[in-house]
This record gives C-alpha cells, structure tokens and sequence, in this order.
C-alpha cells in the first residue's frame, strides 16, 4: 500500500470531501481535512424561484458543479417536478451522483475531462442553435461555457445558487504537521480554492507549500501552482479517481521517502 501512513490534505469544501477521505482511508492514507472553499447560501433566492417557474421554457439545464446541482435542486424539487423534456448536462462523476441522487439519470457528461472544455466537444452542446440554455452556477466563475454556447447560436440565461467565500481556518495543524516531516501530499481541485489555500497557510506554509507534491486534476490548476511557486505539482487524471490514480503512481515510484 504505496499510501500507508501518508497524511494527505483534502481541500474540497465541507460536505464534498467524504468520498474521496474514505477512498484514502481505504488506501491506508490519513486524510486531513481542510476545506479552502466555503459554500454558503443566497440571502435571496427569488431569481432561482423565478427559474423554477419558467423551467419548461428551456431545452437544456447545465450545472456546473455538484454545489450548483445541491443548492438549486434542494430549493426546486420541493416545489416542482424537474420537466420530463429539459435534458442535463454536468461535469464529472460528482456531480453525476449528486443528479442521480435527485432522480436524475439521462445525463451529458463528458466521460474522460471534467471541464468546460470537455463538455463543448459533446455533439448535443455543438449543435444549439436557437436552444434555450440555463446554467447554474455559484457567484462569479468562467464564463466559457455560456460564451461559446452563445457563439453557436444558444439563447443563454445565468442563475446563481450559492456564493463562494474561503473559510477562516486556523492553519496550526498543517504548520505542526509540516514540520514534523509528516504532511506529504496536497490535493488541490480548482484555482480559486488552490489562492484561498495558499493565502490560509500564511508565509510560513507557503515556504512548505512550495517544496509539497501537489496532486491537481487539471492543467489550469497546475499552471496557477506553478506561477504561486510551487515546485513539486503532479497533475493527475480527473476527479477523485484520478487523484488517487496519482497518488499511488507518485508514491509508489518514491517508495518510503517523505516530503520533508
């Protein structure tokens, strides 16, 4: 077991990081847990009650994250039933499981790259012209799918269901882990939360950070490391299988030495 005894940080948001904890538990890993994205809730909710209204004047629904898929179905299904004829589109397995768990299940993912840019390929987001699309969302974010989609001739309409914020955490447990040696792996899973993390950790965490394998499930990610001056950043296949596809690769090949 290439994980056995391997403290790696999680830095999925509270609520998101279960899955792939346990994946690392089971691998022999000892997760800790240290969310760098804070997800809270919209203070008004009116502009996605008036979505859910007007739900059967669009063909094709695009949530952008499981968080999208969570807060905007979590305010819906209570009020309606999801149309029989609005199709989904969603990136990844998460957010798959998070449809599925919400009676959800003919949906458009791309099966090999959870981006954006992966979706876009699909042959039902290539053809859209004159389609009504609404895209759930957070607060801010790219703005690549709605561009290009509007390009090939959708009618695309945004609704924010939560907002993003980083959280106040004190960073004095990895700082002591650090230093004892024993910190030897980061997951970092989007841009935003890799900024909100390396601010958290502070000079002193940054000074680690740098010299840390960080396992990063897409290429914009490893860029954003890199630029931050991290030194030791793997990107990986994506979600959760391929972070642990790279941990026990990069393990496995750098047998019992440890990051520090």
């Amino acid at each position: 077991m290439s994980l056995a005894g391997r403290h790696v940080v999680v830095t999925r948001p509270a609520g998101q990081a279960a899955h792939f904890a346990t994946a690392l538990t089971e691998a022999g890993a000892v997760p800790v847990l240290y969310p760098v994205l804070e997800i809270r809730d919209l203070e008004d909710v009116s502009l996605l009650l008036d979505v859910a209204i007007r739900l059967d004047s669009f063909d094709l629904a695009v949530f952008v994250s499981p968080n999208a898929i969570e807060k905007a179905l979590g305010l819906i299904l209570p009020r309606r039933a999801w149309p029989a004829a609005l199709r989904v589109a969603a990136l990844g397995k998460s957010s798959e499981r998070e449809l599925a768990r919400h009676g959800i299940h003919d949906v458009i993912s791309p099966p090999l790259r959870f981006d954006s840019e992966a979706l876009l390929e699909l042959p039902e987001l290539t053809e859209v012209r004159g389609r009504r699309v609404i895209i759930f969302r957070g607060d801010g974010g790219r703005e690549l799918l709605g561009e290009t989609l509007k390009a090939r001739g959708a009618s695309i309409e945004y609704v924010t269901c939560y907002r993003r914020a980083a959280p106040q955490l004190d960073p004095a447990p990895l700082l002591s882990l650090w230093e004892k040696g024993q910190l030897d792996a980061v997951t970092l899973t989007s841009s935003e939360g890799l900024r909100n993390f390396f601010d958290m950790v502070g000079r002193l965490g940054q000074a680690w950070l740098k010299k840390t394998p960080a396992f990063v499930p897409h290429l914009r990610i490893a860029e954003q490391a890199e630029a931050l001056g991290l030194t030791r950043v793997i990107p990986t296949g994506p979600g959760d299988e391929g972070l642990m596809a790279g941990l026990m690769q990069y393990f496995e090949s750098h047998g019992n030495s440890h990051s520090n």
